[in-house]
């Protein structure tokens, strides 16, 4: 894996560090571009508030693993705006800000409340004199109790409302920050994991469901069969790092049963992971995005054998290897061709968290 971790080492400093600063960043505006083209050209557009708090997360983490360039500057740069602008009198941060700058829909989603979570823990320990961004954290968990539903976990601001993808993040939020403070935050942890063992995840299939209703259970109709193996992969992670840390093996042992769901839905033929399936793992989507293979290698580097690491790394090279280097194709059509589309900001995040564990595997 050595090979493997120099050339995603060198594509993360040398490549898409430089070019989602230098072409990503929007110096007139503030903030970031929602995209790239495979050609490295911006896509302006209204600005959700994930894309900002993801690109937070990622410059910070540039400066935590040691890149040389202006990390700093550009962590900055995306939190004057986001913290300036995203921001609600009550402490949560409002979606979607236009291209004037203005609130274009002031919803407060769970989805993003966890990445102002993951974005601000991040901050606080490379740039702990930026601003008092634990206040900024609090403020959060506070208003999150607004969003809370009676039958337990949260409710989000969609059209289906009882989903477990946002609780992952929420819990990825609340682990960054306990491993600064505790209290608080662990106890949040210690709720989500268990709302995800209790409601989210089959007791018999030992997969994960995505969308529910008030009472927690499998939403009726087709939604409620629905698998992401790209989701089992982030969950898996997530809940060995609770487990091991909380000393609970019952947690280790399910993230070791996702993680082997995840695996049924790796198309061997194409080695990529597929965006859905059924809960009879038959395929539904076989369409493979980018980040489920980000998500495969992460949960590979933890779980899996040394030839099965490298057969997720060789897989998502393959979607990096676009005209422009440090942009990715975001879709593999079932031929295994791809299709020419801008490359969201919003994979930045995942390429980074699979290329951390990559790198910490080899002792980086």
């Amino acid at each position: 894996m050595e090979d493997a971790a120099d050339w995603y080492d060198h594509w993360l400093r040398e490549a898409a560090f430089p070019l989602w600063w230098n072409v990503g960043a929007d110096r007139v505006r503030g903030g970031f571009h929602e995209a790239l083209n495979v050609d490295g050209e911006p896509r302006p557009g209204p600005r959700r508030a994930r894309v900002q708090a993801r690109q937070i997360y990622v410059y910070a983490t540039a400066g935590e693993i040691g890149w040389d360039g202006p990390w700093r500057e550009a962590a900055r740069h995306g939190a004057d705006f986001y913290f300036g602008k995203y921001r609600r009198s009550d402490g949560l941060f409002r979606t979607l800000i236009g291209l004037d700058g203005e609130v274009a829909d002031d919803t407060p989603m769970l989805y993003d409340q966890a990445f102002t979570l993951l974005a601000s823990a991040t901050m606080h320990c490379v740039d702990p004199g930026y601003v008092d961004l634990r206040a900024i954290a609090l403020g959060v968990k506070r208003g999150l109790d607004t969003m809370r539903n009676p039958a337990g976990g949260f409710i989000e601001n969609i059209a289906y409302p009882y989903q477990a993808n946002a609780h992952m993040h929420l819990l990825e939020g609340a682990l960054a920050w306990a491993e600064i403070e505790g209290g608080v935050w662990d106890d949040m942890a210690d709720e989500l994991v268990e709302t995800a063992m209790r409601v989210f995840i089959d007791p018999k299939g030992r997969f994960l469901r995505e969308f529910f209703d008030a009472q927690w259970r499998p939403v009726a109709g087709d939604e409620g069969r629905l698998i992401e193996p790209g989701h089992q992969f982030e969950w898996a992670w997530l809940l060995d790092r609770w487990g091991r840390a909380r000393d609970r093996q019952d947690a280790v042992d399910m993230a070791l049963s996702l993680y082997q769901a995840g695996r049924r839905g790796v198309d061997e033929v194409r080695n990529a992971t597929l965006n859905e399936l059924w809960d009879d793992f038959a395929v539904k989507d076989p369409i493979a995005r980018f980040w489920p293979q980000t998500e495969r290698l992460k949960a590979e580097m933890l779980f899996g054998r040394e030839a099965d690491q490298l057969k997720a790394a060789n897989s998502l090279r393959r979607y990096l290897e676009t005209p422009c280097a440090g942009v990715w194709y975001d879709k593999m059509r079932p031929d295994g061709a791809f299709i020419e589309e801008p490359a969201p900001a919003t994979s930045f995040y995942h390429i980074l968290c699979s290329c951390l564990e990559l790198l910490r595997a080899s002792g980086r």
